[in-house]
């Protein structure tokens, strides 16, 4: 089973989805620091433009993935498919879907994408992949319902040859909480109980956020009503803190100062999460290389996907017999070893 990693980034689609059996067989990555990260981590550079890409040239594989980036598309008079795409780079993955004419798709993007460019976005999208002889469904997930204290919503699009991907299968999981993916001990930066204010009964969020405090930083106080302090705009995200004893707002790409912190309440202690901490929180293994830069470091995991969340993707994918074609390729032997690996 083979898949294509386009607009890689740090490689987070390829840790999920050789977690589940896959194997890469080519990947395309455009920022020179992503690829540096990229080869030491999987032994290859990606190809650098994915504009340059000759599809014919590719190896066969039955899943392309692509963590794209979205520009608007001119929809003036048009069809809202597969034309309407030209001059984006969702367009050069168009081309590559046509010639190569893999089983699934798997497409990721911020949740934005639903209203970006009043919705015809993702309209064209939907439409251009139906252009191309697919069925299409697409859905919202969080990261805090796949066994990561992180509430981070993307949005998922699953475009498959036949039957619909049916997202209502995936066994999403009850949050844990943040604590429980931090360390113990290590080199913490601690804030000073004056550079913090915590504010009266907090309480968990429907996201399960749990809103503690924020940050101090010069607001305008006179005439703010007591506890709404956290509204200015300067201690909105990330200058606000929130409980270890619920989950992470959204690792952002643009924090690269990494300005984020958390409190616990046993411990009545406000610290910074750590980079390798940050990676964790995305479902990356222990041991994965990162950036020599913190600053680029925090940039590229805000930029990344969730990997629980694509390992799920990947095995229902193999679940829903979407690749039905190519596991009737394989001796009988071979089908029982892979659905031993799927129990376990």
């Amino acid at each position: 089973m083979k898949f294509i990693d386009l607009f890689s980034g740090i490689g987070g689609f390829r840790q999920g989805f050789a977690k589940a059996g896959f194997e890469c067989v080519f990947s395309c990555e455009i920022n020179s620091k992503c690829r540096e990260v990229y080869a030491d981590n999987f032994g290859e550079v990606p190809f650098p433009d994915i504009s340059n890409i000759n599809p014919a040239d590719l190896a066969d594989f039955d899943v392309l993935v692509a963590g794209f980036p979205c520009q608007p598309f001119s929809i003036c008079g048009k069809k809202l498919g597969f034309e309407d795409t030209r001059g984006t780079l969702f367009f050069e993955i168009c081309k590559i879907i046509k010639v190569k004419q893999p089983k699934v798709v798997v497409l990721e993007n911020v949740k934005h994408l639903i209203h970006h460019d009043k919705g015809n976005t993702l309209k064209v999208i939907i439409a251009s992949l139906e252009d191309l002889g697919y069925s299409v469904n697409c859905k919202m997930l969080n990261a805090k319902d796949f066994g990561i204290p992180q509430h981070r919503e993307r949005i998922f699009i699953i475009a498959t040859k036949g039957k619909k991907f049916n997202f209502s299968r995936l066994k999403t999981k009850f949050p844990p909480q943040l604590r429980e993916f931090l360390d113990e001990t290590g080199d913490f930066e601690i804030l000073d109980k004056s550079e913090y204010t915590l504010i009266e009964y907090p309480r968990k969020q429907d996201s399960g956020l749990v809103f503690v405090g924020y940050r101090n930083k010069g607001t305008w106080k006179t005439g703010v009503r007591p506890n709404t302090e956290h509204l200015s705009r300067v201690h909105r995200q990330p200058n606000r803190i929130y409980s270890v004893d619920g989950v992470h707002p959204t690792i952002p790409s643009q924090e690269t100062s990494g300005r984020f912190f958390v409190y616990f309440p046993d411990r009545d202690l406000v610290r910074k999460l750590t980079l390798r901490e940050c990676y964790r929180l995305m479902g990356f293994p222990e041991d994965f290389k990162s950036y020599p830069s913190a600053g680029e470091s925090y940039k590229q995991i805000g930029n990344s996907v969730c990997v629980p969340v694509v390992e799920d993707l990947a095995q229902e994918i193999l679940s829903q017999s979407l690749l039905y074609d190519k596991m009737k390729e394989l001796p009988s032997d071979a089908v029982l070893e892979h659905l031993s690996f799927m129990l376990h």
